[in-house]
């Protein structure tokens, strides 16, 4: 049996790295044709049948582009932060059931790489490590504007993991676990049993704290195309800067699957239609990604500063004090 719950963590974590960085691709495709027909684009029609050449257009670019380390970088710390950004984001999806379980030729599947009891803890704690990928590739480039920005992006990934980390408290005190697969248990009597109705401040702040997380517009502060440069990324070239790609859309992923599970009820009593519900959620959710895009301008940073400590931090805790009065 161990041997077999070995093979089958293997395939588990092949599989999610082979889909998760081909969606990062096809998430490109999809964010191009978003943002064509929305700011009327017509460059993403002209690549191919429908735009479709894109994809490979992209993946060949960053394959075979040179991979150039610039003088005077701190040359082993240039090059290990794409792949803590690229980690860091797959790493998190170890505690995220995807589906609910299944048999196959007779064996029972579940597609989580561990069912740990604390898996949004685990998450969070992820989360928070990948924050070293863009302040170490600030730091050890030789440009002013990239350590300027791999600054910004630590004041507000910290930031706003405080908003999360709140935000989230008030649905553990009422389901008791730290488990996602509790949380999807919790919720699994129906779209009335959603936590979204009893917690609709926490969902808002939770997802308001996923853009942030992700760098996504209107927080997208941290690699400002407005600048013209590139933020934390502006010295990275090739697949270096592709790992950084990867990281922001695997994450995207990842954020939509876990705000799906903790607040709209997952894949429900896990039946084919509650799996087809949790994807059709995810997509929801990364499309909103894509049009935030391209509806929203950039705040300024002590615009987002001000927004978390003295808007969303103080909601997130008064919610907190009134989830416990009510509860008790």
């Amino acid at each position: 049996m161990e041997m077999a719950y070995f093979i089958e963590t293997i395939i588990k974590i092949v599989v999610i790295l082979l889909i998760f960085s081909a969606l990062a691709g096809i998430g490109t495709y999809f964010e191009r044709k978003v943002l064509a027909f929305m700011q009327r684009r017509l460059g993403p029609m002209n690549v191919g049948p429908f735009g479709l050449l894109q994809v490979a257009a992209d993946g060949i670019k960053l394959f075979t582009k040179e991979d150039i380390v610039p003088t005077n970088v701190v040359s082993r710390v240039f090059k290990i932060a794409p792949v803590i950004t690229a980690a860091t984001a797959f790493m998190a999806a170890a505690a995220i059931p995807f589906l609910p379980s299944c048999t196959l030729f007779g064996y029972e599947v579940h597609p989580i790489v561990a069912d740990i009891n604390i898996g949004i803890l685990y998450i969070l704690g992820i989360m928070g490590v990948g924050l070293y990928g863009p302040l170490l590739a600030g730091m050890a480039s030789a440009n002013k504007f990239a350590l300027l920005s791999a600054a910004r992006g630590a004041a507000v990934f910290i930031s706003y993991e405080v908003i999360t980390g709140l935000s989230i408290l008030a649905p553990i005190m009422m389901v008791g676990s730290l488990s996602l697969i509790d949380f999807n248990q919790y919720q699994s009597s129906g779209i009335t049993s959603w936590i979204v109705w009893s917690q609709p401040v926490a969902f808002l702040l939770f997802w308001i704290a996923a853009f942030a997380e992700t760098g996504r517009t209107p927080f997208h502060l941290i690699a400002n195309d407005h600048e013209i440069i590139d933020g934390f990324g502006t010295e990275y070239s090739g697949m270096r800067w592709g790992l950084f790609f990867i990281g922001e859309y695997a994450n995207m992923f990842f954020i939509s699957f876990v705000i799906s599970i903790l607040f709209l009820g997952g894949y429900g009593d896990g039946s084919f239609l509650g799996a087809l519900g949790l994807l059709g959620k995810v997509a929801f959710f990364f499309f909103f990604f894509l049009w935030t895009r391209a509806a929203w301008p950039d705040v300024r940073p002590d615009q987002l500063m001000w927004l978390c400590w003295k808007v969303l931090m103080p909601i997130a805790v008064l919610n907190i004090l009134i989830t416990a009065i009510v509860m008790m």
